[in-house]
């Protein structure tokens, strides 16, 4: 299938230095531990599931992520790897109708932290409309026809992306030093 010089899809995979993403680096040995979607390359239509208040890590769900207002601005230290992933616009177009579910029922969904749990036990732990972040964004593309591994979306980690030949590195470093964000930043 023909696939255009735009169309394009982001991972960002981060490190917020927080409690929570240090104890699960403690068990990956993986240097990123945080996955989200993105559908622009300055990162301003960015979705996941994580914290849906930067002060309580225990209100997880799905998040649409505002780096000037949410949590990586609470985290200016945070670290990342930005990847972009061609696609189809077909294949965009599916998933922006898959994420209008999520948008429309927000408050229907929930962060599995069980099945995180799952995933260290290599045991996939699914419930309906309960994600964590690399699940969301590997069943995000596996729904729109991308498979970037043979693992079931609740199995994969953020460590998947970063191992996959189809993921286009296109930064790594501080999150507030990538050139978008940095040119973007709101006057204070």
């Amino acid at each position: 299938m023909y696939m255009s010089e735009e169309n394009y899809v982001y991972i960002m995979l981060s490190d917020t230095g927080t409690l929570f993403t240090n104890v699960i680096k403690t068990y990956t040995k993986a240097p990123y531990n945080h996955a989200s979607l993105a559908f622009d390359p300055e990162l301003k239509e960015m979705y996941s599931f994580g914290r849906k208040n930067p002060k309580n890590p225990l209100n997880g769900g799905f998040v649409k992520e505002d780096i000037w207002t949410g949590t990586f601005n609470k985290y200016r230290n945070t670290t990342c790897v930005i990847y972009r992933l061609q696609v189809t616009e077909r294949e965009i177009d599916k998933m922006k109708r898959i994420l209008e579910v999520f948008i429309k029922k927000n408050d229907k969904f929930l962060y599995n932290i069980l099945g995180v749990i799952g995933v260290s036990l290599k045991e996939p732990v699914e419930f309906s409309n309960s994600y964590f972040c690399s699940q969301f964004v590997a069943d995000i593309l596996y729904r729109s026809g991308i498979k970037i591994s043979d693992k079931l979306p609740a199995m994969v980690t953020p460590d998947d992306f970063r191992k996959n030949d189809r993921m286009e590195l296109i930064y790594e470093g501080k999150l507030f030093d990538y050139a978008p964000i940095k040119q973007n930043e709101p006057k204070s």
